[in-house]
């Protein structure tokens, strides 16, 4: 059977070469337009794809390629014999290789000297239709979007094939390829009809609409898979706020210790604990900071009994969350109508990104993937953390790492004393953390800190040596930090530096 491989691009770096190469590994090029020019004048044999089709490219070129035989021969699966049998009786050839790039609207766009129907003319409408074809099809057609994918090409063809795994690459590229330009076209057209952009852009069912966002004169809608992360097992509809709280609850909890919980309010940690059981675990927690508990969100990595279910009755609060609840434990809870109660099925998500909106487009980036079990630990001063400081200081990290920058976390037992979260200043955040603990009758003797980022100077270690805290953890990487260091040594404190730093803004 012979091989067809389909070129057509506009950017026409490397195709000659390209060309050249599929001819050796004996290839049939097809070939449209100044594509069929270009290598007819370098040489190189090729079909035009109005002769391949039998069909003439019409309306000044808006149709080449939009024509059975050819979206037949990309789109034809191989093993299948009815496709087979209507290949054979409609004349149609698989075609295994598609190269093409578009129409460059993205560039042309941002020109003020062409007319908005030449801006139009060079929307791409025949090579997004091959590329999402082949796209499609890819266990039996490689698509090629970037000339900067030939070489890596053309070295795996000459090992005699292309392998599914890359073709599967090669899908995945071609698809964000299209998506990115259709975004760039959508953008376009918003701006230039003068078109409500968040009317059109965020296209969500009503079911997925929320009551309202952060505030009740702002719209909010929800997309995407979450709801198979969750069963929702009791209550009234969540919320945009209640949504972003749950998650932070069950990001923070699911990163400690066995049989723990966290208590949280507007995205920080108003308690976390691990205890010997659920009951314990809940008991330490609320008891960090029962005023700023009530209304919260209430996250358990462990499965919830009927002795806690009862005390979690005792106190209003807008969510409980936990891997399971024991059946009479449910009824319980149950009782309190408007509670929502949520049962959270996985944590596997792969789309481990951070997005927000900025004026003409999105800034995005990983999350913050650090765990404590990865961290290499340096004490930098003259006494060292007991085993029992150590296990709080790594409890402490966690908690700090999930609370709003500036952040500083007293921890204790494993149960956290006090938080100062989200002040413009360091110091600002080790007295409120001193003032809560205080403020909730916590002897601090013993206890552990931690910060979210370097001491820029000395006086915030100081703020919190003189609460009576013995060790601490921090990410080092100060001009200061021999004066931070000099004045834990001065305090008799021990202090550990991560090299790893947790802002969260």
């Amino acid at each position: 059977m012979k091989k067809i491989a389909l070129l057509s691009v506009s950017d026409k770096t490397g195709i000659v070469d390209l060309a050249e190469k599929l001819i050796g590994f004996g290839y049939e090029i097809l070939a449209t337009g100044g594509t069929a020019k270009l290598i007819g004048d370098a040489g190189i044999k090729y079909t035009g794809v109005e002769e391949f089709a039998s069909f003439p490219e019409i309306f000044s070129g808006r149709v080449k390629t939009l024509q059975p035989k050819i979206f037949g021969g990309i789109l034809m699966r191989r093993n299948d014999k009815s496709d087979q049998k209507e290949a054979e009786i409609n004349n149609i050839s698989p075609i295994d290789i598609v190269c093409v790039n578009l129409y460059p609207f993205p560039k042309v766009v941002k020109r003020s000297d062409i007319s908005l129907d030449e801006k139009i003319e060079n929307i791409d409408i025949g090579g997004p239709s091959l590329i999402r074809a082949s796209a499609k099809n890819y266990k039996f057609v490689s698509v090629l979007t970037n000339p900067n994918q030939y070489d890596e090409f053309i070295s795996e063809l000459s090992q005699g094939e292309i392998k599914l795994e890359t073709r599967e690459k090669l899908a995945s590229i071609a698809f964000a390829h299209t998506s990115f330009y259709d975004t760039i076209i959508a953008d376009y057209f918003e701006k230039e009809f003068k078109l409500n952009k968040s009317a059109i852009r965020i296209n969500i069912p009503i079911k997925n609409a929320l009551r309202y966002g952060e505030n009740p004169h702002q719209k909010a809608f929800i997309a995407g898979d979450f709801y198979d992360y969750f069963d929702i097992l009791h209550g009234k509809e969540l919320s945009y706020n209640n949504i972003i709280d749950l998650m932070a609850a069950v990001d923070l909890v699911n990163e400690l210790d066995p049989i723990s919980c966290a208590i949280i309010k507007h995205t920080n940690a108003a308690g976390a604990a691990t205890g010997a059981n659920v009951g314990e675990a809940y008991d330490k927690a609320l008891s960090g900071d029962p005023v700023s508990a009530f209304g919260g969100i209430v996250a358990f990595n462990t499965q919830v009994d009927v002795a806690t279910a009862i005390k979690l009755n005792d106190i209003f609060l807008e969510i409980i969350v936990a891997p399971g609840f024991d059946d009479e434990a449910l009824e319980i809870l149950k009782k309190k109508k408007n509670r929502r109660l949520l049962k959270s099925l996985k944590n596997d998500d792969e789309n481990k990104y951070l997005i927000k909106n900025i004026p003409g487009g999105i800034i995005a980036q990983t999350m913050d993937d650090s765990k404590s079990s990865d961290l290499k630990l340096e004490v930098v001063t003259e006494l060292k953390p007991d085993e029992k400081q150590l296990e709080d200081l790594k409890f402490a990290w966690t908690i700090c790492k999930h609370t709003k920058s500036n952040a500083i976390i007293y921890v204790k037992d494993k149960k956290l004393l006090g938080a100062g979260a989200g002040q413009m200043s360091r110091l600002d955040s080790s007295k409120i953390a001193v003032m809560k603990a205080v403020e909730h009758k916590h002897d601090l003797t013993g206890a552990v800190a931690a910060s979210d980022a370097f001491f820029p100077f000395a006086d915030g270690l100081l703020a919190i040596a003189d609460s009576g805290i013995k060790a601490i953890i921090q990410p080092g990487g100060s001009v200061r930090d021999d004066e931070v260091i000099a004045a834990a040594n001065d305090k008799k404190m021990s202090m550990i530096f991560t090299g790893i730093r947790n802002f969260k803004h």
